[in-house]
């Protein structure tokens, strides 16, 4: 087939980028023709919290990447939609997270969908985003209506997508990220990332928002400070709301020497030395769908711990990779007190192994075939 994606992709960064990047190459390995449309504007700089947008790293290679997306021009989207209804792709796959590209998706389907040929087929990460806004009703029935069918990486977003239509949609796990190099050993790791050696690093990873829980994973090691000495906390990924808060946090619980903050965005060629580091990755998220995180985390075959939120419950098993626990402080806390006490890094290591099969990237483009 001819499949153009629209979405996110290189020179932006980040997760969403990485995804689109991988899925296009799948698609091509698969035999069709692929070309990723991406944005020349994608935020305005006042409505970006971080740093910056654009990547550091180098183009990805054997991807065809196009610069023509506006999102806040609709001559833009008249003339895109029209370019597409031209080029008449079999398939467009729309790569939809939050409200404020929904006129921009919506319009740019309609209009190229009057060629009779093009089908287009949303690839939802959210339906509805993690922090709501006004535009998420305004919005969000506007895209909807403009594809003919869904493509969701958990079911808690196929049920948000059947509160606004009854098309076809299902549920396919999010694939994992398998690019990013061979594990680094720990000693290894720790050394290039100035740690300390000996210890042991849950890694908490990816930017910092409020819904991540950040919060109440500090308040858990509170509760096992003492009881595992030797335990530390790796916070890596760009601070998104005010860092100040969480040092205040840090140090009313008697956490400074405990905890290492690299408030940075982490290129992809550094993800092999913070998940090398890692004993556990812990995500104590108070609300979510699915998180890239998790899919890295099965690469590197680290044990997680999840909060029983959204998605994120479906794919770690309780006490086989990990925990799936309350979104509270003395549920984590127990949760690590059980992982570090118990040693069940090798157990739940090799149950790891036997379940990274299950996420291949064929996974996910079948179920565009099939939808």
């Amino acid at each position: 087939m001819k499949i153009v994606i629209l979405g996110t992709g290189y020179p932006y960064r980040g997760g969403l980028a990485t995804f689109n990047e991988r899925l296009a190459r799948q698609f091509q390995s698969e035999g069709n023709e692929v070309e990723l449309w991406t944005f020349t504007l994608q935020y305005p700089s006042f409505l970006f919290p971080g740093k910056t947008q654009y990547s550091t790293e180098q183009a990805p290679e054997g991807v065809f990447i196009r610069r023509c997306l506006n999102s806040c021009n609709p001559f833009n989207w008249l003339h895109v939609g029209r370019q597409l209804r031209k080029a008449a792709p079999d398939l467009v796959i729309c790569c939809y997270w939050m409200a404020f590209f929904a006129p921009l998706y919506g319009t740019i389907c309609r209009i190229a969908k009057r060629n009779g040929k093009t089908r287009c087929i949303a690839l939802v990460h959210n339906m509805f985003p993690h922090e709501k806004t006004v535009l998420d009703k305004l919005f969000a029935p506007y895209f909807v209506r403009s594809q003919d069918a869904f493509v969701a990486l958990s079911d808690a977003v196929v049920c948000d997508i059947h509160t606004l239509t009854q098309a076809p949609a299902t549920f396919s796990p999010h694939p994992i990220y398998d690019h990013y190099g061979a594990r680094m050993s720990k000693e290894e790791a720790c050394e290039a990332l100035g740690l300390e050696t000996g210890r042991q690093y849950m890694l908490f990873f990816g930017l910092v928002r409020a819904y991540k829980g950040l919060d109440l994973l500090l308040d858990a090691l509170a509760l096992v400070k003492d009881e595992l000495p030797e335990l530390r906390l790796l916070v890596a990924g760009e601070f998104y709301e005010d860092e100040d808060k969480y040092r205040r946090q840090i140090a009313d619980n008697g956490l400074t020497d405990k905890v290492v903050l690299r408030n940075e965005f982490i290129p992809d060629g550094d993800l092999r030395k913070y998940f090398g580091a890692a004993d556990l990755v812990v995500q104590p998220y108070k609300n979510a769908t699915q998180s890239g995180v998790t899919q890295v985390a099965f690469h590197f075959e680290k044990p997680m711990l999840v909060t029983n939120v959204g998605g994120l419950g479906e794919i770690v098993h309780h006490g086989k990779m990990g925990y799936a626990v309350e979104p509270a402080p003395q549920a984590i806390a127990d949760a690590l007190r059980d992982y570090f006490t118990n040693n069940r890094q090798v157990a739940f290591t090799d149950y790891l192994r036997q379940e990274k099969s299950k996420y291949n990237w064929d996974k996910m483009t079948q179920a565009f075939y099939n939808v």
